[in-house]
């Protein structure tokens, strides 16, 4: 070969090289494509003791058959005995713990959506709240608009991709 073609050739190699060895340490995104999913209710009807009527429990055993086949592997919900109630037989059917959250503030939701994003990344879960503001403005901070799930039954659904905008979907389920 002669001179002249070795030194056009020692920059190719040397360019070729410098390429490979720096594409085996480059970091590659473990989040891209990953989807969580966020289910949100309020708890069941309840009676003025702030206990489930006959149609709270009926709703609550309807919730295992609605998002029972989902895939669900985390529960969150205050500790409140409706609260916990409403989504009792769901974990018992799944064989999940119930995650006990305190009461949601409106400062605490940023918290308790980071966590469950950080947490259950790319997984299913079910959160269960109360009919005040602050179940609106978790719904609003998962990505939602309008009042949320306010009326027993309702039932919303929110997949977020890693990235891109947030999916919402409502639906009902129970007697």
């Amino acid at each position: 070969m002669p001179q002249q073609n070795r030194l056009y050739l020692l920059p190719i190699i040397i360019l070729f090289l410098g390429c490979s060895v720096g594409g085996i340490g480059s970091t590659i995104d473990a989040n891209s494509g990953t989807t969580t999913t966020v289910i949100l209710i309020r708890h069941a009807e309840r009676d003025n003791f702030f206990s489930l009527t006959a149609r709270g429990r009926q709703r609550a055993q309807a919730l295992v058959s609605a998002v029972g086949d989902m895939g669900i592997t985390a529960i969150y919900s205050p500790d409140i005995e409706r609260d916990l109630d409403t989504v009792k037989p769901l974990a018992d059917h799944l064989g999940v713990n119930i995650t006990l959250t305190p009461r949601l503030s409106k400062p605490m939701i940023d918290q308790l959506v980071g966590e469950i994003l950080t947490d259950h990344r790319g997984e299913v879960v079910l959160l269960v709240g109360n009919g005040s503001g602050n179940l609106r403005t978790l719904h609003h901070r998962l990505g939602g608009s309008g009042e949320g799930p306010y009326p027993y039954g309702d039932l919303f659904v929110y997949t977020m991709p890693h990235q891109g905008p947030v999916k919402v979907v409502r639906s009902r389920y129970g007697p």
